[in-house]
């Protein structure tokens, strides 16, 4: 018996030693995830991951906002959910939510009058905010730490996430219910803002940018809404990541451009795949903050 007591000591002992080695937040640590599903506003919901096992009671938040062009899209499509479990796996708490379509067929082009795509853009930044603020009201309940909040966002996802981090001065961004909002970090896949004058040393933080420099709907650098022309009711002027980054460098905020030379709006989705990118990001420039690499060349696998 104490043989057999020993052995089993033993292989417990190894199976613990080999959980702490690996690295949280960076590896997967666990299996089993599970999902819940919240009603967070009338009409829209979260769905909110986290792994069966962790007892830890205060993990960083990914508050993942889908792409869709603000009229299609789903927070359970198959990149976003798959995307959700594997951070979970790793330690983090996900939130993957639901937003207004408010273009659900009315298209989002040229021919749309740029005040209402600024209206867009105000409409999803307001739900990531409300989103939050259920998130931050339940932390205890679901284990997170709301001072390790970050937006991930995909497309018009990220358009939204970027515009609640960085926009709350616009007049039409302004929501006073949500001014105590702080994030710690933001990842945009293929998203642009309005005008980096926006952005300030109260409201800079740490962030990761993916790219195509060819993307000819969102603007790498700064240009127009689908580079629509001077003359068309759409014609809105946005600045994409590497103007935001050098607005960030000047107030010397972390920022890394992960971009692809001959890439397009496919970078909506490809970063999905980049998960040690994203992973090391999280580590040294949000959780350990410390120097990281300002640009990564990217290239489809």
């Amino acid at each position: 018996m104490k043989k057999r007591h020993f052995i089993i000591v033993l292989m417990l002992l190894f199976v613990s030693t080999n959980v702490f080695t690996q690295e949280r937040y960076v590896e997967d640590v666990f299996t089993d995830v599970t999902m819940q599903t919240f009603s967070y506003a009338e009409n829209l919901a979260l769905d909110f991951y986290q792994a069966k096992d962790d007892t830890f009671n205060s993990k960083p938040l990914l508050l993942l906002v889908h792409g869709g062009g603000f009229s299609g899209g789903k927070r359970d499509n198959p990149l976003e959910k798959k995307f959700s479990e594997a951070m979970a796996q790793k330690g983090f708490a996900v939130a993957s939510i639901s937003y207004r379509l408010t273009r659900k067929g009315k298209g989002f082009n040229c021919d749309t009058p740029a005040q209402e795509k600024i209206a867009t853009f105000a409409a999803a930044a307001e739900d990531v905010l409300k989103a939050t603020k259920y998130l931050q009201e339940r932390a205890s309940e679901l284990d997170i730490d709301t001072e390790k909040i970050i937006l991930v966002g995909s497309s018009a996802g990220a358009e939204a996430v970027l515009h609640a981090a960085f926009m709350r001065n616009l007049p039409e961004f302004q929501f006073p219910e949500y001014a105590d909002i702080k994030y710690a970090g933001l990842i945009s896949f293929a998203g642009a803002v309005l005008n980096v004058d926006y952005i300030s040393k109260e409201n800079a933080i740490p962030s990761l940018f993916f790219h195509g420099k060819k993307d000819n709907l969102v603007p790498y650098k700064t240009a127009s809404h689908h580079y629509c022309d001077k003359n068309a009711a759409g014609y809105l002027v946005l600045d994409g990541p590497r103007t935001i980054a050098k607005r960030l460098d000047y107030f010397e905020t972390i920022q890394t451009v992960a971009f692809d030379p001959k890439g397009n709006h496919d970078w909506a989705n490809l970063p999905y795949t980049q998960m040690s990118i994203i992973t090391n990001f999280i580590h040294k420039a949000i959780l350990n903050p410390r120097k990281t690499v300002k640009r990564i060349k990217l290239q489809k696998k």
